[in-house]
């Protein structure tokens, strides 16, 4: 087994239009959060979680667009919403997919983070921040367009 490399059970992914889906059969996966400049600016966030899987083990239905984000990787995203959905570096056989797009509450438990010369100093104290629910002070009600797993 690879360092920080642990099992998991087989999940699936989507953007949030649905025209790219993702599945991974269950085996190793390395689990990682990256603060890197480039991880920052790919997602729009202050960092990216992340999961690593072997390419073997992943099926698409619908292909994502692919942009090649420095000499050594390429990131993949929905051409139809933008979502961003993988970082891959170029011919290592592994794929890491934004956790956020997995479907299922998935038990994501970082081992690692990656970059961390380029994390945000205010990211350590989200903890401490105090918490509320999704809601508008308006009374106005959501109504998603997002792409709904099993729906």
């Amino acid at each position: 087994m690879k360092e920080g490399w642990g099992d998991v059970d087989a999940f699936d992914g989507s953007c949030q239009c649905g025209a790219c889906r993702y599945e991974v059969t269950e085996g190793q996966a390395l689990q990682t959060v990256c603060h890197c400049r480039m991880c920052q600016r790919a997602t729009g966030n202050a960092f990216a979680p992340l999961i690593a899987v072997e390419t073997a083990h992943v099926t698409w239905e619908g292909m994502p667009k692919l942009f090649q984000s420095s000499n050594l990787a390429q990131r993949g995203f929905c051409g139809e919403c933008g979502t961003p959905l993988f970082y891959q570096r170029l011919g290592c056989g592994e794929i890491e997919f934004m956790v956020g797009t997995i479907n299922s509450d998935f038990n994501y438990s970082p081992v690692r983070n990656h970059g961390a010369e380029s994390r945000l100093g205010w990211v350590l104290g989200l903890a401490n921040v105090t918490e509320r629910e999704t809601f508008f002070d308006d009374g106005e009600t959501v109504v998603s367009h997002q792409y709904e797993h099993g729906g």
